[in-house]
């Protein structure tokens, strides 16, 4: 560990120097299989040419300018984002954090326009959100909380996937001015929810007047099989959404989407970015975009994360020690009954990465460029190493 770096991160002890597709190379030139996809940030994978391209271009010509001037590409990726979610306005940022801190900051206006001086937001246990003090608060995870306390007021926690629970809420709450959920959950534990439960959500805020907030930073951008996770259920639209991780392959982006009346809130000045939308991850997110949409990568998703799911089921669900295998696309997970963590290290030294989430569950989150025999690759190697971890050699 370097002795001028906070301690942070529990590193492991290799270092890539170059990637290609799905494969990374380490600094001895050994190749991985990279099924986690940098936490579902390289969604095209590594060093793809159209995102190289678009970086090296705008790279040449312009890279900041700032938010007081118009930026012609920042519009055409707010064009372009509005066009496949349904939503009208966006705000740019650097991270799936801002991003929700811009979505709080919204319901908070939502909430003073409503004469609501103490406004409260529903979020989810095992919900995970980020590390500022606002988005800390929102996620569900008291090992995320310790430390930190005393914890950002406003936020009423339910479980996951109980409808109930929130409807309970509904009638003994009147300072609830939002509902901020993960259309999957991704931290907590690949985390999919009954089919309806979106929908069920949707029509309590709109009989309420609450924002639905969905936070689509890991499930969306074609990962989930659609080009948005609650596009799976018809009837559902949010008010507003969260974006990063995927959005430019790996430059630092995030964005807010809003529609209706909370995409009105911000005025100048409510609030802002210095390097949100600049030029370079614009061009980046472009290329993205336009290459998933070309290369037809959702279907592709859908397709190839049913087929995963399915092999993992056949060959896993038997075993003595698995207790769940769900999946949405390309985004898997496989739950033990002990804890996993170990199982990182085996992988890394197959040359596989992935990686363990709630202590228990493999995370698989591989780029959506994932050719089929990739695919097969890592179906192999992972129901292999599940096995042998659960079934160790003496």
């Amino acid at each position: 560990m370097s002795n001028y770096l906070m301690d942070t991160y529990a590193r492991f002890p290799v270092a890539f120097k170059s990637g290609a597709g799905v494969w990374l190379r380490d600094e001895d030139d050994l190749p991985y299989l990279d099924a986690l996809g940098g936490i579902a940030v390289c969604i095209l994978g590594h060093a793809h040419p159209a995102v190289t391209a678009a970086i090296v271009q705008q790279s040449q010509e312009l890279l900041h300018t700032s938010n007081l001037f118009e930026i012609p590409l920042q519009e055409q990726l707010a064009a372009r984002l509005c066009q496949i979610s349904g939503m009208e306005r966006v705000f740019f940022c650097n991270s799936g954090a801002e991003a929700v801190e811009a979505a709080l900051k919204i319901a908070r206006l939502h909430a003073h326009a409503r004469e609501i001086d103490f406004p409260q937001v529903v979020v989810m246990d095992n919900s995970f959100h980020g590390r500022t003090f606002a988005t800390l608060a929102a996620t569900g995870n008291p090992k995320v909380h310790a430390g930190f306390e005393p914890l950002v007021p406003g936020f009423i926690r339910v479980p996951f996937n109980d409808m109930p629970s929130l409807t309970d809420i509904a009638h003994t709450n009147p300072d609830i001015v939002a509902v901020l959920v993960e259309p999957i959950q991704g931290e907590g534990g690949i985390n999919i929810p009954k089919k309806g439960y979106l929908r069920q959500i949707r029509e309590l805020c709109d009989q309420n007047g609450w924002l639905l907030i969905l936070d689509e930073i890991q499930c969306g951008l074609g990962r989930s099989g659609r080009w948005f996770a609650y596009q799976h259920e018809d009837g559902v639209l949010p008010d507003v959404m969260c974006l990063a991780k995927g959005l430019a392959n790996g430059v630092p982006m995030g964005a807010c989407l809003a529609r209706g009346d909370a995409a009105h809130l911000f005025t100048p000045g409510k609030h802002g970015s210095t390097f949100g939308g600049n030029l370079l991850a614009c061009a980046a997110a472009l290329a993205v975009l336009e290459t998933i949409e070309r290369d037809n990568l959702i279907a592709r998703a859908e397709y190839l994360g049913a087929w995963m799911l399915d092999q993992f089921t056949t060959a896993l669900s038997p075993l003595f020690g698995v207790i769940d295998i769900r999946g949405k696309g390309l985004m898997l997970g496989i739950e033990l009954a002990i804890p996993a963590r170990e199982i990182v290290n085996h992988a890394l030294a197959a040359k596989v990465i992935l990686n363990v989430t709630h202590d228990k569950v493999i995370r698989l989150l591989p780029p959506l460029i994932l050719s089929d025999n990739e695919a097969e690759q890592i179906v192999r190697q992972v129901i292999e190493l599940v096995t042998n971890f659960l079934s160790p050699k003496n």
